[in-house]
């Protein structure tokens, strides 16, 4: 029997459903940082087995909008509850302050935010099996974990239940098993070989966003999108294959871009290099990567520009 479908992961911002989308492929499909709001479109990671395929879709993380960008990112987020044949609901495990003083309702509004109810009511809604998933366990003992399953249990009906570390790839096999338990016999939606729906040209933009949000501090990366103009192949007069990419980082503020491009160009060659290797290690090629940043003002607002490149077609 082969089983095939779709599942989609949500949660509160920066509780590292990217991470746990990579760990998952063993590829580099998600951005991942320590930054909130890292994940600005859904992101599709196709798991391939001879017995099953899974698309998995990591979304942006469910936050209080400010903008049409963050608009879209939300929207995008609960649009693709309601596609799924699964939902993976993240949650980060976290220490508890005198734990065993804490009443059962205590221990649940020290745990379960405001962001959580929000996800669990839009849950009630689409009506597909949820499976709780607490990262990042390897950070609390046993005893905090149970309590805080029980604390999420009373939250919400899940199907299931598994303590992951996305950093350790622990509890991945567990996962996998219970989603398999859930999704419906099917064909292959892509073939054997694919393990994302993104272009080479879109996991390069990515690639230098995350630099950049490595390598800024403060509101300066949540400001900046990146646009490639130039992806080409080509080879060199000593037959060496090499892609020249040219590749335009957009920010809000003439102050901002002062900071990007750093003292002397250092910071902005720092990003391209960094860059420049994950590139080379995605194409498995050389890379010729150029970069420029350029002021874009209020393109956060910018409908058109949201709609043409983040919301979900």
């Amino acid at each position: 029997m082969f089983k095939s479908g779709f599942v989609s992961m949500v949660g509160r911002t920066n509780v590292g459903k990217s991470t746990l989308l990579n760990a998952l492929t063993g590829e580099k499909v998600a951005i991942a940082t320590h930054k909130p709001q890292t994940t600005r479109t859904a992101i599709k990671a196709i798991l391939n087995n001879d017995n099953y395929q899974i698309v998995i879709t990591d979304t942006p993380g469910i936050h209080k909008p400010k903008s049409k960008l963050s608009e879209t990112m939300l929207d995008t987020s609960y649009k693709m509850l309601g596609e799924s044949d699964c939902v993976l609901f993240l949650v980060e495990a976290e220490k508890i302050n005198n734990l065993n003083k804490l009443s059962e309702e205590e221990l649940y509004k020290r745990v379960v935010g405001p962001g959580d109810k929000l996800i669990a009511e839009r849950l009630q809604e689409v009506k597909k099996p949820v499976i709780l998933v607490i990262n990042k366990i390897d950070l609390v003992s046993k005893e905090e974990l149970i309590k805080l399953m029980q604390a999420f249990g009373v939250l919400y009906n899940f199907k299931a239940v598994v303590p992951v570390s996305s950093e350790k790839k622990k509890g991945l096999d567990e996962l996998l098993d219970e989603i398999l338990k859930v999704l419906p016999e099917g064909p292959k939606y892509y073939s054997d070989d694919e393990y994302t729906d993104q272009t080479a040209r879109q996991l390069a933009e990515e690639i230098i966003r995350e630099k950049l949000l490595k390598f800024l501090q403060d509101e300066v990366p949540h400001g900046v999108y990146v646009e490639i103009s130039k992806f080409k192949y080509r080879k060199t007069t000593k037959k060496e294959e090499i892609y020249d990419i040219d590749a335009t980082i957009y920010c809000i503020r003439e102050s901002h871009k002062g900071i990007i491009i750093g003292k002397g160009g250092e910071l902005l060659k720092k990003i391209g290099t960094y860059a420049r290797q994950d590139i080379e290690d995605m194409l498995g090629t050389k890379v010729n990567l150029k970069l420029w940043v350029k002021v874009r003002e209020n393109w956060q607002d910018d409908t058109k520009l949201i709609n043409d490149k983040f919301k979900l077609k």
